[in-house]
């Protein structure tokens, strides 16, 4: 089927449903456009609000294929309540695959594209949000995210979710970038390692704090992902020494690889799931870097042992209140000194 074709056919689906029986619109099992009076919406399920009883839990994916365990996790959590969707380009790629692949019940998924700072502050639009029982940011571009979203009404009902309504909360790849208490939100071009070394007041590298999402155990916190594929590690330990410089902060990463996801229960305890590795980054001491200036290349050896890092695997955990694996391995260490970043066993 052409494109063209595909989607006469997707908006005919959408024109068919507004003149459907309300018995058909109240129950569907494969994703329709709902909307005619606000951003374009599929639903999936029923559209009745139902309540459940929920328990709390913030997933952060790595992006690329998700985690089927990660997601069975999430919508556990769910109590098989609504599962809304939020996502500023795409579709409705999450509604069968949350709603029927993979096996767990739920009474509907919806998914809102909000790409615009049209609808953020819209009534209907933030209830439909307040009202679910789990809530996903997909992947995308996390400067639309910061850019529509922040300082909105949206905003507010993401945090009243996780806060207090105590749903599960997650998100990948770009979503998953915007769930730290420090965020990276990708303004301009991505930064790259190569960029941040160079350079730690790169035009590239910008930091937002404590004026977007607010979750559990994300205080000074920052996310990264598709992390091992994309050789983040460096750009990773930048961002740390802008925090401790900038602020005089000991901030700590969480760089989740692709094909991964890190489940983070209400205690605080993480477990990885998936094929790839989580890693759990932090200063090893209260040092500041030897040299983070503009113009220069970054400098953080403290005799080569500046980054204490924690590579957590499928099925391992990772204790975030204390910020300790449980297992006792040994961490690596990161510096970045003259002659680039460096990893010692």
């Amino acid at each position: 089927m052409s494109l063209s074709t595909y989607s006469f056919s997707y908006w005919l689906a959408c024109l068919w449903l507004l003149a459907a029986p309300a018995a058909y619109k109240q129950q569907t099992t494969e994703p329709v456009c709902v909307s005619t009076a606000g951003p374009t919406t599929w639903l999936t399920g029923d559209a009745a609000d139902v309540t459940t009883s929920t328990t709390p839990g913030i997933l952060l994916a790595g992006g690329s294929t998700d985690v089927a365990e990660a997601m069975r996790w999430f919508l556990k959590k769910s109590g098989g309540g609504d599962v809304v969707i939020l996502r500023a380009s795409g579709s409705d790629g999450y509604n069968t695959y949350l709603y029927t692949t993979l096996g767990e019940t739920v009474n509907s998924v919806e998914t809102i594209l909000l790409n615009s700072a049209e609808w953020v502050n819209d009534e209907a639009v933030v209830q439909k949000i307040r009202n679910a029982e789990a809530l996903f940011i997909a992947g995308g571009d996390q400067g639309n995210y910061v850019k529509y979203w922040k300082d909105s009404k949206v905003e507010t009902a993401i945090n009243y979710l996780i806060n207090s309504k105590k749903v599960p909360v997650g998100g990948t790849s770009a979503g998953c970038a915007v769930l730290g208490q420090i965020y990276y939100p990708a303004f301009n071009e991505s930064l790259t390692s190569a960029e941040a070394l160079s350079d730690p007041y790169h035009a590239n590298l910008m930091l937002g704090r404590n004026d977007f999402i607010d979750a559990p155990f994300m205080a000074n916190t920052i996310t990264d992902t598709h992390f091992a594929q994309r050789n983040r590690q460096g750009r990773l330990v930048a961002f740390l020494a802008r925090m401790r410089t900038d602020w005089n902060v000991t901030g700590r990463g969480i760089g989740v690889s692709e094909k991964t996801a890190v489940g983070i229960e209400p205690t605080g305890m993480a477990t990885v799931f998936g094929s790839g590795v989580a890693y759990f980054v932090t200063p090893a001491s209260s040092g500041k870097p030897e040299q983070c200036v503009a113009g220069k290349p970054l400098v953080w050896s403290a005799n080569k042992k500046a980054i204490c890092v924690a590579e957590v695997q499928s099925a391992g955990t990772f204790n975030l209140k204390t910020w300790t694996a449980p297992d006792g391995k040994e961490p690596t260490y990161w510096s970045v000194t003259n002659e680039g970043f460096q990893t010692m066993p």
